[in-house]
């Protein structure tokens, strides 16, 4: 079980947020990586991931920089107190060795015949301790930042409210959904055709 919150902002705030994650002593800077991400649905209507009743997301995500590549299956659930409590509260993930990664797209598709939603690429820098770990998302619309707890420590809420408190991010900014809800809603804000692809070098709406 892991808890975490997340904040959007514009893309030309992204220097002003990595100085104020690096001016924090205690959290290591891990490094930017590029990241892929595919997600899917069940094949069959009564067990529809993106259904009010289960309402969540099955993806798999490739991740390289210039040193290494790695590669994860997940499973993540909105339970039904999102709405009245600060802290998203289900995520599962399985590692994959990365050169498995086209073959488990090939079961994926051609064996299990799960349907592809979306895929979408960001690059990922991220700084962590022992117990959090905070990630800075540039994606074609945006940045996110999320503030996960470490999966061993006890007090998980009261340590995320702490480094929201430490970066001072604006509660307005606050998102509670995942990043595909905050894409399609900037898309019918804006008025720009929604995409399967959300990728770099495509038309992409923007946080303001």
């Amino acid at each position: 079980m892991e808890y975490e919150v997340r904040y959007y902002y514009p893309k030309n705030e992204y220097e002003n947020i990595l100085n104020k994650l690096s001016a924090i002593k205690e959290l290591t800077n891990n490094g930017r990586k590029y990241e892929k991400t595919s997600q899917f649905n069940h094949c069959y209507k009564k067990y529809n991931f993106y259904s009010k009743e289960i309402d969540g997301r099955f993806r798999v995500r490739i991740t390289k920089d210039e040193n290494e590549s790695k590669c994860k299956l997940s499973w993540k659930r909105r339970l039904k107190d999102t709405f009245s409590d600060e802290i998203n509260k289900e995520e599962i993930e399985l590692n994959i060795l990365p050169n498995e990664y086209d073959n488990l797209l090939f079961i994926i598709n051609n064996v299990l015949h799960m349907e592809e939603i979306e895929t979408y690429e960001r690059y990922r820098t991220t700084f962590s301790n022992k117990e959090v770990e905070i990630a800075v998302d540039e994606y074609p619309f945006g940045l996110a930042i999320e503030i996960e707890a470490q999966k061993d420590i006890d007090n998980s809420e009261q340590v995320i409210k702490k480094y929201i408190n430490i970066l001072n991010l604006d509660k307005n900014r606050k998102y509670r959904l995942s990043w595909d809800d905050k894409y399609e809603e900037l898309c019918k804000e804006q008025k720009i055709p929604q995409s399967k692809q959300v990728i770099f070098g495509k038309v992409m709406p923007q946080v303001k």
